[in-house]
């Protein structure tokens, strides 16, 4: 069973649709005990970091989601969910993140004469081969997002592709059990379910 982490944040949807498409059985829900049951984890989200981070406090997820990426089990974080496992954002000044992985969450610059915020196809530079969410994916495929910040992480060993965006950001990581995309890999075409359907293989 996959739990999709629902806590009033956009795109859940989208994302079980996808996971249904692969053929696997999914439930949204915010219940402590099926999360931490689940076979894999989804964090998605779309929205704004700090109020999301009040909903996670308000439905009491914050240690849920701790334990279950301390105990092993897959987790993937989409969009927004990227940006909550990290440990603050310009976007919420004062808001503290999950803080299960180290860097800042940052605004995208808006003088470099590209649109803010970034909605479209965008093309991944693989590091290290992608990891194992990428395996067999072409260098330079195209993944679609939206987003107004984006991620800087404190350590780039664990960055397994960057795009090219006025600046360079970091678009994806893993750590041990622990995914997570800026892009939306349930809105990424053939490629998007490919990622997907490799997490669910982890």
């Amino acid at each position: 069973m996959i739990a999709i982490i629902d806590y009033d944040a956009g795109n859940i949807k989208s994302v079980e649709k996808a996971v249904q498409h692969l053929g696997r059985e999914c439930v949204l829900t915010r219940d402590a005990a099926t999360i931490k049951g689940a076979d894999h984890v989804i964090l998605p989200g779309v929205g704004a970091f700090g109020d999301a981070m009040a909903r996670l406090e308000e439905y009491a997820l914050i240690d849920v989601i701790r334990e279950v990426c301390d105990g092993g089990t897959p987790f993937l974080g989409i969009c927004l969910g990227l940006q909550l496992l990290f440990d603050s954002s310009e976007e919420s000044p004062g808001a503290e993140g999950l803080r299960i992985l180290k860097g800042t969450i940052r605004r995208l610059p808006e003088d470099k004469g590209l649109k803010v915020p970034n909605i479209g196809w965008n093309s991944l530079e693989l590091q290290g081969g992608g990891g194992r969410l990428f395996a067999g994916t072409a260098q330079g495929s195209f993944v679609y997002f939206v987003h107004s910040f984006y991620l800087d992480a404190a350590d780039k060993s664990i960055v397994t592709s960057n795009i090219d965006y006025g600046v360079r950001v970091d678009a994806s990581v893993e750590s041990g059990n622990v995914f997570a995309c800026q892009f939306h890999p349930e809105k990424s075409s053939d490629t998007g379910l490919g990622i997907l359907e490799r997490f669910l293989n982890v």
